[in-house]
């Protein structure tokens, strides 16, 4: 019997969907493990339902569709959770493709580690199109580490991960709904995992490639999730009640903001390409400095859903 479900958040993204399931039902060693791959449609139309009733057939295990209506990502992986009883949790996300040694290599470093959250690498792919900014992007999109595997010292973000349920994910809801459309849900998680004494690890070979969508592989949308990024430190410290750590934070950031915005300004007069990367490091500096309630940009739910119905977002 199986002991490990991946779960597959999306909104409309029926071609990208697709893409990451059929990387899933590619997946090798893992036949005797694998419980169930669960989609969870987070737009409100249900509008994957008749794409993963196509697919369900080539499943080498129960494909399983929720409906999530209410948009969020926090929303949409509780409910993904709401869906297995597995012990073992993977995310995958619709706009990734996982190598074929994916979920094994995940497993078997979550074995060799014992660690509560595994994390793998990430290949970031762009368009054609984004000019002198896709070297940067392409690291934005992308994730890396060691390149073996072991235990980490720190977490990055639910995309590609295997979670220990009874460890990692407490209770029947254990992402917060309010982190719903600027994301960060995962940071939240995490810090408490650490807070509880909870370890992480790295799986060397469970590499997935993300490919960026059209408007989202730009330097504007790249800037503002730095700022968010930088927002995160700040903000895990304020939830703890932690107000030196987050005095702590701010005057990094105020730091940052001003040798990096410096750099940035310098570079750009000069159309240097490491300017994206000093942009990426003053706005992260920035969201330090600004991330208290009202600066928080926001990314998914629905900002997301307004932005593919072509319609304004609402305030």
């Amino acid at each position: 019997m199986g002991d490990v479900s991946v779960i597959v958040p999306t909104m409309r993204r029926p071609d990208s969907l697709e893409r990451a399931l059929r990387s899933l039902f590619a997946q090798s060693g893992v036949a005797d493990r694998l419980t169930s791959i669960v989609v969870v449609d987070n737009d409100p139309a249900g509008t994957a339902a008749s794409g993963v009733a196509r697919l369900a057939p080539d499943s080498p295990c129960p494909l399983i569709y929720r409906h999530a209506p209410q948009p969020g990502v926090a929303t949409a992986r509780n409910a993904g959770l709401a869906a297995t009883e597995a012990p073992l949790i993977a995310f995958l996300d619709d706009d990734e493709a996982a190598s074929p040694g994916w979920l094994k290599a995940l497993l078997d470093a979550q074995t060799l580690t014992g660690a509560d959250a595994v994390f793998g690498p990430i290949t970031g792919r762009v368009p054609e199109g984004t000019g002198w900014a896709t070297p940067h992007l392409e690291r934005f999109f992308g994730r890396e580490c060691p390149t073996s595997t072991g235990l980490i010292n720190h977490s990055y973000g639910c995309g590609n991960s295997l979670l220990v349920r009874a460890t990692a994910l407490p209770g029947p809801a254990p992402l917060d709904a309010r982190a719903d459309q600027s994301g960060g849900e995962d940071d939240v998680l995490f810090a408490a995992l650490a807070a509880r004494g909870g370890r992480f690890g790295w799986a060397a070979e469970a590499r997935v490639e993300e490919f960026a969508p059209p408007h989202r592989a730009t330097m504007r949308y790249a800037l503002s999730r730095a700022f968010a990024y930088g927002q995160g430190p700040s903000q895990t410290a304020a939830k703890a009640g932690n107000w030196p750590g987050v005095a702590r934070w701010m005057l990094i950031g105020a730091a940052q903001a001003g040798v990096w915005g410096v750099a940035a300004i310098a570079l750009t007069v000069v159309a240097h390409p490491a300017r994206a990367t000093m942009l990426d490091r003053a706005a992260r500096g920035l969201g330090k400095l600004f991330w208290t309630q009202g600066f928080e940009p926001r990314f998914y739910g629905a900002r997301e859903l307004a932005r593919l119905d072509g319609l304004r977002a609402p305030a």
